[in-house]
């Protein structure tokens, strides 16, 4: 026999009110006090949404993005640099760095940098297996107001990286050409550092050596003093085996692209000169660039111009 449905007729009808009213009330529910009963007490105690507290912490997107990626990816374009020059050193003296004093001084910079074993085997195994592949270019550029640039490129496709540079240039303002090579002298360098050498012991080794002069390189940082020992570049492999048998260990040898003349930039046209030379250096088929700006505003004394690279190991 089934229970018998109990009903409370004055239950239901506070509900069924706002039925009768307007689309607008129908949606507004009873208040509590319409409802007989306990029902206002169960309804005043019913659980409403729960805040949301914030929580604490850091950002670790934001250092990614910020320090993290600009840091990687300067470090890939320099192993893609010195994978370059490691296919160029390989293609000009062959593959094995036991028979290639070029090649065995890339390598041993590169260790000197940190770049991965599996970058420099790459490099190697790519030189091997296609010994004819890429080239090496010498390109000249005329940046704002008149600067002068060299850039040593490194390259499997040489019109693809002058169309490529063609157009960085043309963002800065600058562009290729072919008449600035006069205002620039090859110079054989051999830096060694200048905490293991005196100017005046230094002076003597040259003479013997057979370097034309020795230049301190001036750095903030007194760890990081060189003294180059300049030569012509028909002697740079003679002075540098002279230096290492007078007990020396140079740093880096090579041949660099020194401006005739210095040319002095104004504010404006020294920003955008800057950030040209930024823009080539990021370039990954330019592994070194000279020019001829002087460094420092127009008219400052002792202003000087370097290049804006390292020269190559040898």
């Amino acid at each position: 026999m089934a229970a018998p449905m109990l009903r409370a007729p004055g239950l239901l009808q506070p509900l069924r009110a706002p039925l009768r009213g307007s689309l607008g009330a129908a949606r507004c529910p009873p208040s509590p006090a319409a409802l007989p009963g306990p029902l206002p007490v169960l309804l005043a105690v019913a659980p409403g949404p729960v805040p949301v507290r914030a929580m604490a912490g850091h950002n670790r997107w934001s250092k990614v993005r910020n320090v993290k990626g600009p840091r990687d990816a300067e470090r890939s374009r320099l192993c893609e640099k010195m994978a370059r020059m490691l296919r160029a050193a390989a293609r000009e003296g062959g593959p094995e760095p036991s028979l290639n004093p070029g090649l065995a001084a890339v390598v041993a910079q590169c260790r000197a940098l940190n770049v991965p074993k599996a970058t420099i085997e790459g490099a190697l195994r790519s030189a091997r297996e296609r010994p004819a592949g890429g080239s090496r270019v010498l390109l000249s550029a005329r940046g704002p107001a008149g600067a002068l640039v060299l850039l040593d490129v490194r390259t499997d496709n040489v019109r693809r990286s002058q169309a490529e540079l063609r157009t960085l240039l043309g963002r800065h303002g600058a562009s290729l050409t072919d008449d600035v090579r006069h205002a620039f002298e090859a110079v054989g360098v051999v830096r060694v550092s200048g905490r293991t050498l005196a100017m005046e012991a230094a002076l003597e080794v040259a003479a013997l050596a057979g370097a034309q002069d020795v230049v301190a390189e001036e750095e903030e940082e007194e760890e990081e003093a060189e003294l180059k020992f300049l030569c012509d570049p028909s002697a740079l492999g003679g002075v540098h085996q002279h230096l290492v048998a007078a007990g020396l260990r140079p740093m880096a040898a090579g041949v660099e692209f020194r401006p005739r003349s210095a040319l002095a930039l104004p504010d404006g046209a020294r920003a955008a000169a800057e950030r040209l030379l930024r823009a080539l250096a990021e370039c990954p088929g330019v592994v070194r660039l000279f020019h001829n700006i002087q460094d420092g505003p127009a008219g400052a004394p002792g202003a000087r111009s370097a290049p804006a690279a390292p020269p190559e190991r040898q």
